[in-house]
């Protein structure tokens, strides 16, 4: 049975991740709040939330997990070449409401999102308390591509990415990585299976393994980060 948490106890522990559901996949607990302490607290323990407009807050933490150790970044020949055109300018936080806005919109071939109202609010939120960060690609003064997510000591968790144009979010997320690697991050979190992550050097570990490396390393602070100025 899946553990429903009170909206009225931003502090209410999550239930052990190991009594997820197998199916669906990693879902946890439902309901509960959208506010800054429960969000870092479930990143905290590599649960995040997942839901539309027609569901309640859902509270999911997948087996196995899809994530990155920033040294084993891997740039394949053809991206090289895009990044050595210098074709995007990289920035960092400087346009957050809109990289998740654009996020938000629905992809081909799909009618809506999973970036509820509520939820880019409260991801907005967290960006202005230092918690959330975004990464832009610009070309001739738009945006064009970029991704988001969240940081918690030497851990990031990746959210979502969009592009407007070719390699726009491989670029920004080439970036993202080199940046947090030379910041001392340990681990970026991309959640789960795809395609294009598994290109750039993403791996899947079991979710045991995915906790046992986040319990020591969210405690930590990165060696230097831009982020904290």
């Amino acid at each position: 049975m899946l553990t429903v948490l009170d909206p009225n106890l931003a502090n209410q522990e999550f239930p052990p991740v190991n009594l997820a559901l197998s199916e669906p996949d990693g879902l946890l607990a439902v309901g509960g709040c959208l506010s800054t302490q429960r969000i870092i607290n479930a990143y905290s323990r590599g649960i995040f939330p997942w839901y539309s407009d027609a569901d309640p807050i859902l509270w999911w933490s997948p087996d196995p997990r899809l994530i990155i150790f920033p040294e084993k970044l891997h740039i394949s020949k053809s991206l090289q070449k895009t990044l050595r055109k210098q074709h995007f300018q990289i920035s960092f936080d400087t346009a957050f409401a809109d990289v998740i806005k654009a996020c938000a919109s629905p992809r081909s071939q799909e009618s809506g999102t999973w970036l509820t109202a509520a939820m880019q609010a409260a991801y907005i939120r967290l960006h202005r308390e230092g918690y959330a960060h975004s990464v832009e690609a610009w070309h001739d003064d738009k945006l064009v591509g970029g991704l988001y997510g969240i940081a918690v000591g030497q851990v990031f968790f990746g959210e979502s990415m969009f592009h407007h144009k070719t390699d726009a979010s491989k670029v920004a997320f080439v970036s993202l990585v080199q940046q947090l690697n030379d910041w001392g991050y340990q681990l970026i979190d991309c959640q789960v299976h795809t395609q294009h992550l598994i290109s750039l050097g993403a791996e899947e570990i079991t979710r045991t393994r995915f906790c046992s490396l986040l319990k020591p390393y969210h405690q930590r602070n990165p060696a230097t980060s831009a982020w904290q100025k």
